[in-house]
């Protein structure tokens, strides 16, 4: 199967990233080398570009598909690692950095992968496959009430408490290996009448599974503060997020590292020390289009923030 997805918000991040052609440039989530190939395009022979994902198909897809641009360097690393493996290549300061934290169309549409609740496959949803862990083992060993918090906090689901207590149920008698067989408990836990009213019953359960599977908020959370002091004088950090969990963690580190002060708002002058690493860029976070959205649906409830770092 070929690795196909199509970048949200393209243009705008790279409008956003405010490329210089002899700068340095990272893509911490390469995925199929959308947003990158457009980076490169704008570079000099002096300037550099470097790729991270963890995914080995998205590493293959995107080695392809960025061949002829002797500027790019691709690496198999999550983005957490941006620092250590830039400074193992001697790279200390870059001019701009892009974090697109979207599942990739491949990976949803790929059944294998086990990402995707309409169809059966096994329960896998690993951004790297070289974990070992699996959506299975936390389907299947996660006692009832760390269930129910993943499925109310990532997933944000009212039927939080009865998921979970339908799925420990539904693993006393055997086994749930399937993505079709969790579904299916899923639908036995939520009223009919809601299932019709909020889109697929298994969407939020399925995303809860695989962010804490993927430890997506806490790469996200303990990473944002390195990359911004990675940003060399007015270098950018353009990330799109695609629910509500990352937007506000994003919103709230770029927020902390415009504005670091601590003093009680009462105190006449600063004296806590704590000096301002830059601004933010994108007071409201920038939308898909209509006709991105008509185009592409999955781009619905993208949004893009931008910090630029101020030395």
């Amino acid at each position: 199967m070929e690795f196909k997805h199509k970048s949200v918000l393209l243009e705008e991040t790279i409008q956003g990233l405010n490329i210089r052609p002899d700068g340095i440039y990272v893509d911490g989530t390469l995925g199929g080398a959308g947003h990158a190939r457009e980076v490169c395009k704008k570079l000099s022979a002096k300037g550099r570009f470097i790729g991270i994902d963890q995914d080995q198909d998205a590493i293959i897809a995107a080695s392809e598909r960025l061949a002829a641009y002797k500027q790019a360097t691709i690496i198999r690393s999550n983005y957490c690692y941006m620092v250590q493996e830039l400074a193992a290549r001697d790279i200390h300061k870059v001019d701009g950095i892009v974090l697109d934290l979207g599942v990739s169309s491949y990976q949803l549409d790929n059944e294998e992968r086990g990402f995707t609740y309409r169809a059966d496959a096994p329960l896998d949803m690993r951004m790297d496959q070289r974990q070992t862990l699996t959506a299975s083992d936390i389907v299947n060993q996660y006692e009832e009430k760390e269930l129910y918090r993943i499925i109310r906090d990532y997933g944000e689901d009212k039927f939080a408490k009865n998921i979970a207590k339908h799925i420990v149920a539904a693993r006393q008698i055997r086994p749930i290996t399937t993505t079709g067989e969790l579904t299916e408990i899923i639908r036995e836990s939520i009223p009919m009448k809601m299932q019709v009213k909020s889109g697929h019953p298994a969407k939020r359960t399925f995303q809860a599974i695989r962010i804490e599977l993927n430890r997506e908020l806490d790469v996200l959370r303990d990473s944002l503060d390195g990359m911004i002091d990675l940003l060399d004088d007015g270098g950018r950090l353009c990330i799109i997020t695609f629910h509500s969990l990352e937007d506000r963690i994003v919103k709230t580190i770029f927020r902390k590292n415009e504005n670091p002060c601590t003093c009680p708002p009462d105190f006449p002058v600063c004296v806590c020390g704590k000096k301002s690493k830059g601004k933010v860029i994108t007071r409201k976070p920038i939308l898909p289009g209509e006709d991105e959205m008509e185009e592409n649906p999955r781009s619905k409830s993208a949004k893009l923030r931008i910090f630029e770092r101020v030395l």
